[in-house]
């Protein structure tokens, strides 16, 4: 049976690291790279697993890349502290480290999503197929600020056991993110050279809900998907926003 490391970057996921951790604690081994965590995570961590590092933050791309260099497995499982492996997805993995040949070099995990107490089945929130396991070696992932991929070298398969995904609690944790990852966005926009106007980003933000909650059904997910749509429209509004800013200071 074929080796598995876990590998997790955290900061301050006091709130969900432990449940993270006890859903993989099956694997060969789980690393953690923590990004100067001020609350109890690296304690917890801890608890869970030996290898647990400090590092200072240098973007998700880069900080995953840096965890997945302490993996000594012949397969890694990359997941976020807000996510939990289910019973059926760990089954589906343990059947692909007992094959001593797979034609595949990575696999897509489908990836459902709870947003404010409800696990969101539309709203092109599901299936969100993510490729997080794959064989150490043949995989990397990109060097983005936010919104990193992993780039495979072979055929990438596709697994049906879910992984659960706890997004936001609350409004609060929403209304946090949405400013963490729009002013990482306009960054990397802002690195790429783009440019946007106010109407521009008005109207990038009109269209982020319309085909949220109109094209990708998030009608059907009750009050919580027009909550969506909106945080997605303000996500994608102050994105462009604060690039027009950025573009002005340069």
């Amino acid at each position: 049976m074929a080796s598995l490391s876990v590998i997790i970057i955290t900061k301050n996921e006091a709130s969900d690291i432990g449940a993270c951790l006890e859903s993989v604690a099956w694997a060969d081994e789980v690393i953690v790279v923590d990004s100067g965590s001020t609350d109890d995570t690296v304690a917890i961590c801890r608890t869970f697993t030996p290898h647990v590092h400090i590092h200072d933050w240098p973007g998700f791309g880069a900080q995953k890349n840096r965890v997945l260099g302490y993996a000594t497995g012949e397969w890694v499982l990359s997941i976020d502290a807000d996510e939990r492996v289910t019973p059926a997805l760990r089954s589906e993995i343990e059947s692909i480290l007992q094959q001593p040949q797979d034609k595949f070099t990575a696999y897509d995990i489908p990836r459902l999503s709870n947003y404010c107490g409800r696990f969101m089945h539309h709203s092109g929130w599901y299936p969100d197929y993510i490729t997080r396991l794959f064989r150490r070696g043949s995989a990397r992932f990109s060097d983005d600020l936010v919104h990193e991929r992993l780039l495979v070298d072979g055929a990438v398969g596709r697994l049906h056991g879910e992984l659960l995904h706890y997004a936001f609690d609350d409004l609060e944790e929403v209304l946090r993110k949405v400013n963490q990852y729009s002013s990482a966005g306009a960054q990397k926009l802002h690195q790429q050279g783009r440019t946007t106007s106010l109407a521009g980003a008005v109207l990038r933000g009109w269209w982020s809900f319309v085909r949220t909650y109109v094209l990708r059904g998030g009608f059907l997910d009750g009050r919580e998907g027009f909550m969506l749509a909106v945080s997605n429209a303000e996500g994608t509004y102050y994105r462009y926003l604060k690039l027009m800013l950025l573009n002005k200071k340069a």
